[in-house]
C-alpha cells in the first residue's frame, strides 16, 4: 500500500499513457486506407472505387474512376455494381464518416474486403492524386 501512495504519480502515468493509445481506436484513425494504400489496392487487386457522397457532391470532384452511389442507395445498388464479391472494395466521401457507414453496409452484404478510404476525398486531394469532375 505505500508504493501505492509513494508512486502515486508513476500509476497516473501508466494509466494516462495507456489511454493515449486507445485514442486513436474511438476516433476511427488507422482503420482506413492511405491514399497510397488506395491506389496499390486499385492497381494490384483492380479495386473498385465506391463514392457515397450525394450526386451534387460527386459531379463537384471525385476519385478517377469511381463510382457515384449515394449511401442511402448502397444496399440495393452495390450488388448491381459490385457484381463479384471478392474483389476489394474501396469506399469514399468527403471526409470519411459517410464511407465507414458504407463499409459496415457493404460487410453486412458479403464484400468481406470493403474498406474506407482514411480522410476521404480531402485526404485524397491532400496526397495531389488526381480527382476527376463530372
Amino acid at each position: 500500500m505505500n508504493f501505492i501512495i509513494d508512486n502515486w504519480y508513476l500509476i497516473v502515468l501508466a494509466l494516462a499513457s495507456g489511454g493515449m493509445l486507445l485514442v486513436p481506436a474511438f476516433k476511427g484513425v488507422g482503420g482506413g486506407l492511405s491514399a497510397a494504400q488506395a491506389v496499390q489496392l486499385i492497381n494490384r487487386e483492380k479495386a473498385l472505387v465506391i463514392d457515397v457522397c450525394e450526386p451534387a457532391e460527386y459531379a463537384a470532384g471525385h476519385v478517377g474512376g469511381a463510382k457515384n452511389i449515394p449511401l442511402a442507395q448502397l444496399q440495393e445498388r452495390l450488388p448491381q455494381v459490385a457484381k463479384n464479391k471478392a474483389v476489394p472494395v474501396i469506399m469514399v466521401c468527403a471526409k470519411g464518416g459517410r464511407a465507414a457507414r458504407a463499409v459496415g453496409i457493404a460487410k453486412g452484404l458479403g464484400y468481406d474486403k470493403a474498406q474506407t478510404l482514411a480522410g476521404g476525398l480531402a485526404a485524397w486531394r491532400e496526397a495531389s492524386m488526381p480527382v476527376e469532375k463530372a
